[in-house]
Order: structure tokens, then sequence, then C-alpha cells
């Protein structure tokens, strides 16, 4: 079956950087899109960013761009988020997720359990 496992979240001032990796399993992780997401208490689940299955095409929020860097190790079948610059506004759940499209959270077939990010000011 399908695992998803995130790891790498955790509490940092703003400024500082956090790097989130998702562990994938029991699908051909190297077919299929993945993309992270967050959701803040009492807000949807957005999009962060996306990337295709061989790492050449990366799509990004704009409330992030410049500052975090999607990638994708497809011989580990891993996935990571590097996260630059953090602001309070980047407090959230992070789930990584697998076969969607862009950064539409509706579109994801498989979905991790997420990893909390706290960034304070």
């Amino acid at each position: 079956r399908v695992q998803l496992v995130e790891s790498g979240g955790g509490s940092v001032q703003a400024g500082g950087s956090l790097r989130l990796s998702c562990a994938a399993s029991g699908y051909t992780y190297s077919s299929y899109y993945m993309g992270w997401f967050r959701q803040a208490p009492g807000k949807e689940r957005e999009g962060v960013a996306a990337i295709s299955p061989r790492g050449g095409s990366t799509y990004y929020a704009d409330s992030v761009k410049g500052r975090f860097t999607i990638s994708r190790d497809n011989a580990k079948n891993t996935l990571y988020l590097q996260m630059n610059s953090l602001k309070p506004e980047d407090t959230a759940v992070y789930y990584c997720a697998a076969a969607g499209v862009g950064l539409i959270p509706g579109t994801y077939n498989y979905w991790g359990q997420g990893t909390p990010v706290t960034v304070s000011s």
C-alpha cells in the first residue's frame, strides 16, 4: 500500500530554515507528480510547491517563491522541501502528497500524515 511519511518539521524563529523530507513507498514513485501542501489552523489546505515526475518542472505558490525549493531524489523515493527565510505566516502542518496535478489539493490521491512547522517572530 502507498505510504508517505514526512519528517523535518519543528519550531524555528523567523528568518530561519527547515528542510522537510517525505519518504514514499508502495508505488512507482518516479512516475508521478509530487507536492507539498500546508494547512494552518482555521484555514483551508493550500498548495505550496509541486514537482514533475523527473523533476524537470517545479511550481510554487506566490507566497513562497524565492524562499522555498522543492526537489526529489527518485533513487531514494524521497521528496524534499527546503524552506528558507521563514515567516510566522508559514506556520502550518505541512503534508506531502502524490499523484496529482500542480498545486490543487483535490487532485492528489495519496497523502502523508503531516509534520508541523511553527515559526515564531
